[in-house]
Formats: C-alpha cells, structure tokens, sequence
C-alpha cells in the first residue's frame, strides 16, 4: 500500500526565483526542471537524505494560494542550530525558535511570502 508522501508542491510566482531559493539558500538539489504547459516548469527538489521531494509548480487556477501557509512541517534533529544556519543565509523567520511539550518549531518565509514550520519532536 502507501509507503510515503513522494512530493508537496509549493505555489509561486517566479519560479526561477523560488528556484534559487529553494537550491542555494535551503541547499535542496534539482531532481528535474523540464517544461510544464506554455507558461510553467515542473521543478521537483529533493531533500538530502529524505524521500519526500517539493515541486516549485502552482497549478492554474490555484494562484491564491500563493503566500500562504504551507501545512506541513520540515523535520530537523536541532531547531536552534537549524535556525541559526538558515538566519545567516538570509532567510527570514517570523520569530526565534518555540518549545513546546511535543518538540521545538520555527516559522519561516519564501521569497513568495509561502510561511513554513522547521520543527524537531
């Protein structure tokens, strides 16, 4: 039956923007980058050492959700470290990291203004 989650897309406006983002900043590696319809690419990413991947792709008529909140969370061993790695590569959070009896979270931003959890339990 089902064995995992093999993507979840992320809506954007630029996406060599979001591209850029998603590689240099975040450090995420390009599984493939081929056209998608007359205006779009299916970009899918993968995550160093995680089977689930995120494509940079937003679906004709699902722009509103751009600059929303993304539910799910990216999964990390030390949300402290973590954060402070990804404060020094620009990354914009919403605040200092949070604990709370299940784990330790952070909220942070895209350049499309999508917000994210970075939580470890």
């Amino acid at each position: 039956m089902i064995k995992k989650l093999n993507f979840a897309s992320i809506p954007t406006r630029d996406q060599d923007r979001a591209l850029a983002f998603w590689t240099e900043t975040m450090g995420f590696k390009v599984a493939t980058d081929q056209p998608m319809g007359p205006n779009q690419r299916w970009i899918e990413l993968t995550i160093p050492g995680a089977q689930t991947a995120i494509v940079l792709f937003t679906p004709e008529g699902h722009e509103d959700r751009i600059g929303t909140f993304f539910n799910g969370s990216f999964g990390c061993d030390d949300v402290d470290y973590s954060y402070e790695q990804l404060v020094k590569r620009g990354v914009e959070f919403t605040g200092p990291p949070e604990k709370q009896p299940w784990g330790t979270f952070a909220r942070f931003r895209d350049p499309d203004g999508n917000t994210f959890v970075l939580s470890s339990r």
